[in-house]
């Protein structure tokens, strides 16, 4: 049985996205384009939301696995995964992402032909970003479909065995105030060993550090759900513990980043800092959800199924409409409202209106056919 409030998380946490990278638009640091003023103020709000915005969303879409699992053999599990993550990636590295990189190449008057001569000639020639190749903000898909088959034999031990030692030390654990910390420990090393020697690339060949820390959390999605009595029970029973150690590990981690800066202790107080932070702010945010969102509606079926397109369509659409409005002289906010809104209305429009209901075109969107 599915619970409403990951199905609400992942819809909150998704639709995140959209003003996430309306933000990036306007901070400081790199983006495809950017605003002709950027704002310093910016940098700090978009620096909390990255510590766990990516992680939360692979903690949900291991929890998803959970579910998928139990109504499927492994065979139709992989099958699944293939068609639901490789079909839309390919699709959205031949339609959907080109835009985004064409007008990457004009707003930096690498290329000032039309569109269509651009797609037709040099469109999938040489990988970005020296080339034009590239799956953009679809990285996520084919992480997500190699931690599933990597999981899956893992998982299919876990099923068979669901009492074997260490998920029963686990339960133990996570049934204590602190228990659930232990998560940490892993995620810790990953830091320590991987985050300083590979930088992060969404290459998916060598980005050694992602692939540890994303399918790490990943894993204990699934494994949560296995214990899934014990860990929703810790996350109602200790919610104000988990809230009161995110904003104290936010506030660590913001003196040894924003404040002491560039010693070796800062950046070794960083890396330990930083995974218990992601940790306890998806704790947090999964046990409000477990309290005020754990009930099914319209709205959440409705949304629930247009996530995924929204995902597609959104960062080409944001481009778009911040490619001819970036040298207007307009203040910060009518341009930030713009961005958001028309992000979220053409992504409605072309979901509803044509994906939705037209049934040929939804698996290339990562729906069902119906």
């Amino acid at each position: 049985m599915r619970r409403h409030d990951v199905d609400w998380l992942r819809v909150l946490v998704f639709g995140l996205l959209i003003f996430y990278h309306t933000g990036k638009f306007f901070e400081p640091n790199d983006f495809h384009i950017k605003n002709n003023i950027t704002y310093d103020w910016l940098a700090l709000p978009m620096y909390f939301l990255n510590r766990w915005r990516l992680p939360i969303l692979f903690v949900i879409s291991g929890m998803g696995t959970f579910f998928a699992l139990n109504k499927r053999s492994s065979w139709e599990f992989s099958k699944e995964r293939i068609i639901r993550l490789l079909i839309p990636l390919i699709f959205g590295m031949l339609l959907i992402v080109p835009p985004q990189v064409y007008i990457e190449r004009l707003a930096d008057h690498d290329y000032l032909g039309d569109y269509f001569s651009y797609w037709k000639d040099i469109a999938f020639v040489g990988v970005y970003p020296e080339g034009n190749l590239s799956w953009h903000h679809l990285w996520f898909l084919p992480y997500l479909l190699m931690f599933s088959l990597f999981w899956l034999p893992i998982f299919n031990y876990i099923r068979k065995h669901p009492k074997n030692k260490v998920i029963l030390w686990l339960s133990n654990q996570i049934s204590k105030p602190l228990g659930l910390f232990w998560f940490c420990l892993p995620l810790i090393l990953i830091e320590f060993t991987l985050k300083p020697y590979f930088p992060t690339t969404h290459a998916l060949v060598d980005d050694w550090y992602l692939l540890a820390k994303f399918g790490v959390l990943f894993g204990y999605g699934f494994i949560l759900m296995h214990v899934k009595e014990v860990f929703w029970n810790s996350l109602k029973n200790h919610r104000i513990l988990y809230t009161t150690i995110s904003i104290i590990a936010f506030t660590i981690l913001y003196i040894s980043v924003w404040i002491m800066k560039d010693t070796h202790f800062s950046y070794a107080l960083e890396l330990t800092v930083i995974p218990i932070n992601y940790w306890s702010w998806i704790l947090t945010f999964l046990a409000l959800a477990s309290k005020y969102l754990n009930k099914s509606s319209k709205g959440l079926s409705y949304a629930n199924e247009a996530v995924y397109p929204f995902y597609i369509l959104h960062q080409t659409i944001t481009i778009i409409i911040g490619y001819y409005i970036m040298n207007l002289e307009w203040w910060f906010l009518l341009k930030f409202s713009v961005m958001a809104v028309g992000t979220f209305l053409g992504s409605w429009i072309v979901y509803e209106f044509f994906i939705r209901r037209w049934k040929y075109i939804r698996p290339f969107f990562g729906l069902k056919i119906k």
